[in-house]
């Protein structure tokens, strides 16, 4: 999974992928301070992994991961090339997901790219820069359909008429997510175009430290104004998070979330958010070489969980021996479960859920 920050210059992008990754990629007070995109590689923090390790005390332990790219900051003019916005656009295609970070915070010593502090304006500028690549991507993809439609090719003219309706939503200023076509429909001609705006985004609320609890105005106004998009609002004191990250010990760090009034760093809370952000979850294989996380699409069978691992696994897939997360932790041991008679065998049309522990029989 790979999820993309993105911005106005001067918001917070930088520091909020040092509090991700603790790759220290620099920040500083002036625009364009990241050109080329950094990228670090986050642990997904699970407290079940932490179980599963302490019951069965393995030689190693590999948590899911999620790569962060932080994304230069995009400005007005940014489709046309304005900024290297053209270099940047195509660093955001090659994402799964798009954190895109708002100022919601008042400094007149952290200067803002447009000179005053407005949240659903920043999102309208990011948003029609998308749009705008959105929109040169099917108008060229069209010229091609039209053609092929024209000869009366019935597949082309079912293409032709799903992209019209793209071309026209991106002309009113809607992006490819928020329209609604048919699953069919959007797996044979959306899916495959990759289109920017048709990626899940997260908008990153970037507040002050007193407003790291309960928000602000400006987290309100951003709320009202995603409202109708299939989005996640995420507040975050960005700053705050980076003093914190800066302490080495992990009780001091839990002291100072207290003191502001949180319970858990806004890293964790991000990362967990992306992961439903993007209709993901993990299961668990667990032996003495290797306690491990993966991570799945929700809704997909054990053979395709078993090929995340290896596509072996998932052509020559037998059976699944499956343990839920509670049952392991209750009774304490694979061996104890297997004697309680919790340990199921699954087949080709199990549905994995989150959680479960599994061992997968294969044949070559």
């Amino acid at each position: 999974m790979k999820a993309g920050i993105v911005g106005l210059p001067n918001v917070g992008k930088s520091t909020l992928f040092n509090c991700l990754s603790n790759a220290k990629a620099q920040s500083a007070n002036f625009p364009f301070c990241t050109i080329e995109p950094n990228i670090g590689v986050v642990n997904v923090p699970d407290t079940r992994l932490e179980k599963l390790e302490e019951l069965v005390k393995p030689e190693r332990v590999l948590p899911a991961t999620v790569e962060i790219v932080d994304i230069a900051g995009l400005v007005k003019g940014a489709s046309k090339g304005e900024g290297l916005g053209n270099k940047f656009l195509a660093n955001i295609r090659e994402t799964d997901a798009i954190l895109h970070v708002l100022r919601c915070f008042d400094n007149d010593n952290v200067v803002h790219v447009d000179g005053s502090i407005d949240p659903v304006r920043d999102k309208e500028t990011i948003d029609m820069e998308l749009q705008l690549k959105d929109l040169e991507t099917v108008e060229k993809k069209l010229d091609k359909v039209k053609r092929a439609a024209r000869t009366g090719n019935k597949e082309a003219q079912k293409e032709e008429a799903v992209l019209v309706r793209i071309k026209e939503g991106l002309e009113a200023g809607i992006s490819v997510r928020a329209l609604d076509f048919k699953e069919e429909d959007y797996i044979a001609y959306i899916k495959p175009t990759q289109f920017i705006t048709d990626k899940p985004v997260m908008y990153v609320c970037n507040v002050d430290e007193g407003s790291a609890v309960s928000g602000n105005v400006y987290v309100e106004q951003v709320k009202e104004a995603v409202k109708d998009e299939n989005a996640k609002v995420l507040v975050l004191a960005v700053g705050t998070e980076a003093d914190i990250n800066e302490l080495e010990d992990y009780e001091e760090r839990q002291l100072f979330l207290e003191d502001v009034g949180l319970k858990e760093s806004g890293s964790s809370k991000l990362i967990r958010l992306a992961y439903k952000l993007l209709n993901q979850q993990t299961y668990f294989t667990a032996g003495e070489k290797e306690v491990r996380a993966w991570t799945i699409d929700i809704g997909v069978t054990a053979p395709q969980s078993a090929g995340v691992i290896h596509t072996d696994f998932e052509k020559g897939f037998i059976r699944a021996e499956v343990i839920s997360y509670n049952d392991y932790v209750y009774f304490g041991s694979e061996s104890k479960v297997k004697e309680a008679g919790k340990m199921r065998v699954e087949g080709k049309n199990y549905i994995v859920k989150d959680g479960d522990v599994m061992h997968f029989l294969f044949n070559l």
